[in-house]
């Protein structure tokens, strides 16, 4: 589906269906969203630019490769996103950090912000926006949207799950933003939530209903 990556890795697909289960703890999906998406985060960056130092090892001096963290920001649409953001950092600590709350009007599915805070300079940095679900996409819409007007030099969209309706909207508003998605789900439901599914994560994330 057009710029859609799915992350179909043995380990990546058994944390996902163990973390879709109904009677899994809060403690235990926090830690699989934490492993998953530092899982993630390799595929996701597989492309990141890189530039060669010199450095000396123990016998000698040589050049290699290295990323500039902080020219990569990751950026969290609140609430929910913040649960991938931690397993990303895992792998890319000195990575800066940008949040976009937004929250989905119950009658219209229509995203609303609320707080808006980036790194400076983002017209110099690569972005990953992240947030586990993919679902109408208006949020992710809205969120890439905002981070246009300061023409990043990429933007990334990564979630755990995503489905067809989800990745249309993306691909209709940003066709050149690339979809990384541990999976494509069947459908939404009336109610705008992904099924199968795994719930509400910002619920399942911080224990709240």
């Amino acid at each position: 589906m057009g710029n859609l990556h799915l992350v179909d890795h043995p380990l990546v697909q058994h944390k996902l269906t163990l973390m879709r289960q109904k009677d899994l703890s809060t403690k235990g999906f926090r830690q699989l969203l934490n492993e998953i998406s530092a899982l993630m985060t390799y595929e996701v960056l597989r492309d990141i630019p890189m530039h060669e130092i010199e450095i000396e090892t123990p016998l000698e001096s040589t050049t290699g490769m290295v990323i500039d963290g902080k020219k990569l920001v990751f950026v969290s649409i609140l609430r929910a996103g913040s649960g991938i953001l931690d397993g990303m950092l895992s792998v890319v600590p000195a990575a800066r950090i940008g949040h976009i709350g937004l929250y989905r009007d119950p009658k219209t599915h229509v995203a609303v912000e609320y707080y808006f805070k980036m790194p400076s300079e983002l017209d110099e940095r690569d972005i990953v926006v992240c947030d586990p679900l993919l679902a109408t996409g208006n949020s992710a819409v809205a969120a890439i949207d905002r981070l246009k007007e300061y023409r990043p030099r990429s933007i990334k969209f990564v979630c755990l799950l995503t489905c067809p309706e989800g990745v249309a909207a993306m691909q209709a508003a940003h066709p050149e933003v690339p979809i990384y998605a541990a999976a494509l789900d069947r459908q939404l439901d009336e109610h705008g939530y992904i099924v199968p599914g795994l719930g509400d994560a910002g619920d399942r994330i911080f224990g709240t209903k």
